[in-house]
């Protein structure tokens, strides 16, 4: 499988810490992958998240995708990305529609392509008939399809999820699952990071657990839960290679 994305020996030290986010953190996603982040909370995953998208700079490291190196090729490396955040990146006053278009138009989107998109994917995820209502008087798994289709309108190359069903009805994660299969069979790399370990174990086909800065384990679900004796499931491979501890943290 071709590779994607590849990481070096990527470190991240925030201003004032005493201790690293990420670690000498190395890493290969290859070309049509579900790719499943997962660690406990402060392990580093918002922090590698943050740096794949552009939104903050390693203090060493390199990151590749595909041929082209995030210090030089920063503006062409964007346009192949979608980002799906857990928080709503709407605008509560606007209709769906007009968030489509606004948001649309910031990846270069304009004319018929634009609305055509709009169209048909507000169709797929059965909201047209609501295309024209504010966001406001959407429902928590209505607000969420219109996430993520602001996020996939450009069709990115590789997508990045955070927690794409939190907070969701079980007909909304129905149509969103079945949107995120469709759009990697149409050749799209997904970047997946959840606390929901049981979709994560059906959704992803690779997955790294991370645990503060580093990559503890990586492999395919099976192969991880073989690899832990007992272990039945994702969630207990989870609880055996970063333990039982409470990490609240604020």
């Amino acid at each position: 499988m071709d590779e994607i994305i590849r990481i070096e020996a990527l470190s991240k030290r925030y201003a004032g810490s005493d201790r690293y986010a990420l670690k000498d953190l190395s890493l290969s996603v290859g070309k049509g992958e579900i790719f499943g982040l997962l660690g406990p909370n402060g392990a580093g995953k918002t922090t590698l998240i943050s740096t794949l998208c552009g939104m903050i700079k390693p203090s060493s490291g390199d990151l590749w995708f595909g041929s082209l190196n995030y210090r030089r090729h920063s503006r062409q490396i964007q346009r192949q990305l979608g980002v799906v955040p857990q928080e709503y990146a709407l605008y509560p006053t606007l209709t769906a529609e007009e968030n489509l278009y606004y948001l649309g138009s910031l990846y270069g989107l304009a004319g018929r392509d634009l609305a055509y998109r709009i169209a048909q994917g507000l169709q797929r995820v059965g909201l047209s008939e609501f295309s024209k209502k504010p966001i406001k008087t959407f429902s928590g798994g209505m607000q969420r399809r219109v996430n993520l289709l602001a996020g996939i309108l450009h069709q990115p190359n590789v997508l990045f999820l955070d927690e794409p069903t939190v907070g969701v009805d079980v007909h909304s994660k129905e149509v969103i699952m079945a949107l995120l299969h469709e759009l990697n069979q149409q050749g799209t790399t997904i970047i997946y990071s959840s606390h929901h370990l049981n979709e994560a174990q059906h959704f992803c086909t690779r997955i790294a657990i991370i645990d503060a800065g580093s990559i503890v384990v990586e492999g395919k679900p099976d192969e991880l839960i073989a690899s832990v004796l007992e272990a039945t499931t994702l969630e207990n491979v989870f609880i055996h290679h970063t333990g039982s501890q409470l990490r609240d943290y604020a």
